[in-house]
């Protein structure tokens, strides 16, 4: 997806069942640890992590690393390759490699790289990156073409523990995606799209710090062309294309995870470009190779375009709908794996925890516990960049986010790396909402940098010359949550509770709740009740439902965890805001009983 922002400055994205119950047979103090990593900041030192090793496959819905267990894409977009600067962005600020550790640092596992065909082909000396910013910085990239300077970040990326996956944004340079909609151009045909693919599947041939390519950036209803899928047609069916041009790939590195995207319109559905896969389900992707497909999409709120689904009357459940209708059916009934490639908002409070129906903060936080509660979906947040309208850092690409409520956000949906070990923290800070950094006063002396670029984000404008047809009612999904059921009373229900804020930012935070079940038998369904002791305000909860009236709070369970053996754990998360203090709450009740408080 990317941005509907004007072209020449945005860039965008647009318009991108193995559930992992949390229930844990005892407290969980180092998932807790885990969740606080988003606040590891490890700055421009080097992470001391082997490197990344062992090719991914799928099984079911499943990604799994080279030892079969299960592993979650939680990743974020780097973008520039694909654009006239033919580089990645931000290189005229920090040092590759400082920028990699951020990633890192800030607890992601995979970087989605963009590129154009013409880079591939033309493979330039890139211009627009700094040598010395305050000190010597990319000095070992001086004088390299756009391929070699991506590997050299394919080399460090390895180095710490990162993946990469690289997407075909586009064939000409240039912002957003291809404007016909399809996989080839004139100057870049089909012939010359899988050509560069093979060079590429070629080039980190036994490099498996590149798990995968994503074959191509949105294809849509586009000028000059309409992206089709299942209809056959050799010239459109979307489809086709990806089965050859995967099956070539597959033949150079049969170990490589292909990404499929959807495309727009399937029948008279429209969605998000690239975002609709509603076709894959009677005509799925068949590769050569078995267990190394991966669905995508992209998704976007309001902000990107008012779709008809943004009303007054736009709720989590109605969004979730959606989401499932069109692309999350893939993971949540154990088809195939799914990838969300690209989703974002902007940095100020109301996009990010608004409440208001059919905003965008509302779709962000709903999408944000979509995630938390279909863990099996994969995903990488668009974007990185600090000049992107929706960016994880700022201008001067530093490595605390200008956002410490979004890298929160993100943070709580993060699954724990398996491409090496996690960083070892030197350093805890605790996120403050607001405080962006000051860049420093030391003068940029960059000899042969150029200017950045005028372009000040990368997403794909929304086409607003192909509107969701009006007459199309408010999607009725054909995959639906069954409603949770209601809790089974137990007789003298007990239980332990323990509360852990694991962020606070001033005005608001994010806790979870542990809850052991002390009944001396098995439960199916529970409720856990509480009233706050200030006027905190829950904006977003995951792995339960909840209503809220005043200070009084009632959770129950979803449809997955509503069974609790005896001695075993339960959690849920939320995020709530505040004034004030954020004072603990004193008392729990357990399906009706008090319980003990740990």
């Amino acid at each position: 997806m990317r941005l509907m922002r004007l072209l020449d400055s945005l860039y965008a994205r647009r318009l991108s069942s193995v559930s992992y119950p949390l229930i844990l047979p005892s407290p969980p103090k180092l998932t807790r640890l885990l969740l606080l990593s988003f606040a590891v900041l490890l700055l421009a030192a080097p992470i001391a992590t082997p490197a990344a090793t062992g090719y991914w496959h799928t099984s079911g819905n499943q990604i799994l690393d080279s030892s079969n267990q299960p592993v979650r894409i939680s990743g974020v977009n780097w973008y520039g390759f694909e654009t006239t600067d033919f580089i990645v962005h931000g290189l005229w600020a920090k040092d590759y490699k400082t920028i990699l550790n951020t990633i890192r640092s800030l607890g992601y596992n995979v970087v989605r790289i963009p590129f154009s065909n013409q880079m591939v082909e033309s493979n330039p000396v890139p211009t627009n990156i700094s040598y010395y910013n305050g000190g010597p910085i990319n000095t070992d990239l001086e004088g390299l073409t756009s391929l070699q300077i991506l590997d050299k970040i394919v080399t460090y990326a390895g180095q710490i523990g990162l993946r990469i996956i690289l997407d075909n944004h586009r064939s000409e340079a240039g912002n957003s995606a291809e404007d016909n909609g399809l996989w080839y151009t004139d100057a870049y045909p089909e012939t010359a799209w899988i050509n560069d693919w093979v060079s590429l599947a070629t080039r980190y041939n036994g490099n498996s710090t590149v798990i995968g390519f994503d074959l191509r950036n949105e294809p849509h209803t586009g000028n000059g062309g309409a992206a089709t899928w299942g209809t056959g047609d050799p010239t459109s069916d979307w489809r086709l294309a990806a089965q050859m041009a995967g099956n070539q790939v597959l033949a150079v590195n049969p170990h490589l995870l292909i990404f499929v995207e959807g495309i727009q319109a399937y029948g008279d559905d429209w969605y998000w470009w690239g975002g609709n896969l509603e076709g894959a389900a009677a005509y799925p992707v068949a590769l050569s190779v078995a267990n190394q497909l991966v669905y995508s999409a992209h998704d976007y709120g309001p902000n990107e375009y008012e779709q008809t689904w943004f009303t007054d009357a736009t709720s989590y459940a109605s969004l979730a709908a959606v989401w499932t209708q069109y692309w999350a059916y893939l993971a949540i009934d154990k088809i195939a794996p799914v990838w969300l490639g690209e989703f974002g908002t902007e940095n100020d409070a109301a996009d990010l925890q608004s409440t208001v129906a059919g905003s965008q903060g509302q779709w962000f936080q709903s999408m944000v516990q979509f995630l938390h509660s279909n863990t099996e979906i994969n995903w990488t947040y668009w974007a990185l960049n600090g000049e992107d309208s929706y960016a994880l850092l700022d201008s001067e690409y530093d490595a605390t986010p200008p956002s410490a409520l979004k890298q929160a956000m993100l943070a709580s949906i993060q699954a724990a790396a398996t491409t090496g070990p996690t960083p070892t923290a030197t350093v805890k800070a605790t996120p403050t909402a607001t405080v962006k950094p000051t860049p420093t006063a030391t003068a940029k002396a960059t000899p042969t940098a150029t200017a950045r670029p005028t372009t000040t984000a990368t997403r794909t404008a929304t086409p607003t010359a192909t509107p969701t047809p009006t007459a199309k009612p408010t999607v009725t999904p054909t995959h639906t949550a069954t409603p949770t059921a209601t809790p089974t009373p137990v007789g003298g229900a007990k239980c332990t509770v323990t509360y852990d804020v694991t962020s606070d930012w001033g005005d608001g935070m994010v806790a979870d709740a542990y809850i052991t079940n002390d009944t001396g038998a098995a439960i199916t369904g529970w409720t856990l009740s509480w009233s706050f002791a200030g006027n905190q305000q829950i904006v977003n909860l995951w792995d339960g439902t909840y209503a809220q009236n005043g200070e009084a709070i009632t959770v129950r369970n979803e449809t997955w965890n509503g069974s609790v053996a005896n001695g075993a754990n339960v959690m849920f998360g939320f995020q709530a805001a505040y004034t004030g203090t954020n004072g603990a709450p004193a008392a729990y009740k357990f399906n009706g009983v008090a319980c003990t408080i740990e």
